[in-house]
């Protein structure tokens, strides 16, 4: 389990774009890139002192020797809205790093299904840049407004499903396995838990090792509060309950670990 020191840093902007339909590319300047690794998160504060909590971003991508980090996410209220604002050079606080990633080891030299649904395909980058493993890369998407898979495909083979059909596979991301005959030693995941319960029950039926990474509403980010626990298979040292607390914890879990 990592335990890396948490640091609240100030950080600067380096650019910002609209990647897709509410979906923004935030990339700045830190010192946390250097520690930053595939399926941890940090906490970026909104300047606005009407949203006092900091909103979790997952790390889509860390550059430790340009110390640059690159936060794709999700407008989804007053937080998130006031990040898609910020330009070149603005500053913003951002605490870190934060959460234990995906056990890439696990996955060496192995065949493994990196599997992103939603906003849970900007981590699927950095892992896939990590992981030394033979990568079948299957996305997610509502419909055909499709974001960073290009990025993807030069670390492995794309494969896309769209709710809508627009796209590639109609359906899910299970919807591809089934539909390409794929198979694999071990699966990575991130996305809405339909997903990862989905993919939980594939993996039990497979016989093949799951990590799958949970996203929750975090608040204070640090398991603390206890606001993002989710129920366990084993006994949690910290609560002495069957649950663990996704931000410190996970957000990361062995999908058998979790009852979802």
């Amino acid at each position: 389990m990592d335990r890396q020191i948490k640091k609240k840093v100030t950080a600067t902007v380096v650019s910002q774009e609209r990647i897709a339909d509410q979906i923004y590319d935030l990339r700045i300047e830190t010192e946390l890139a250097r520690e930053a690794r595939a399926g941890q998160f940090v906490a970026v504060y909104p300047h606005s002192a009407a949203t006092l909590l900091p909103r979790p971003i997952s790390v889509c991508e860390a550059d430790a020797e340009a110390c640059r980090l690159r936060l794709v996410y999700r407008i989804a209220g007053r937080g998130t809205a006031e990040f898609s604002s910020y330009k070149a050079n603005d500053t913003v606080e951002v605490l870190g790093v934060l959460g234990n990633g995906f056990p890439t080891e696990r996955a060496a030299g192995r065949k493994v299904f990196l599997m992103g649904g939603g906003i849970g395909i900007p981590p699927m980058l950095q892992l896939a840049k990590e992981l030394e493993a033979e990568k079948q890369i299957l996305l997610g998407y509502r419909n055909q407004d499709l974001f960073l898979q290009d990025d993807l495909g030069q670390y492995g083979q794309v494969y896309i499903a769209t709710e809508d059909g627009s796209v590639g596979v109609a359906g899910n991301v299970m919807d591809i396995i089934r539909a390409n005959e794929l198979s694999a030693d071990v699966i990575m995941a991130c996305g809405p838990m339909p997903m990862l319960r989905a993919i939980k029950q594939y993996a039990e039926a497979q016989g093949i090792e799951a990590y799958i990474s949970l996203e929750e509403r975090m608040a204070c980010g640090v398991g603390a509060c206890l606001g993002c626990v989710c129920a366990t298979r084993d006994v949690d040292s910290h609560s002495h309950v069957h649950n663990a607390r996704i931000c410190t914890d996970g957000p990361v879990f062995e999908a058998r670990e979790v009852n979802i």
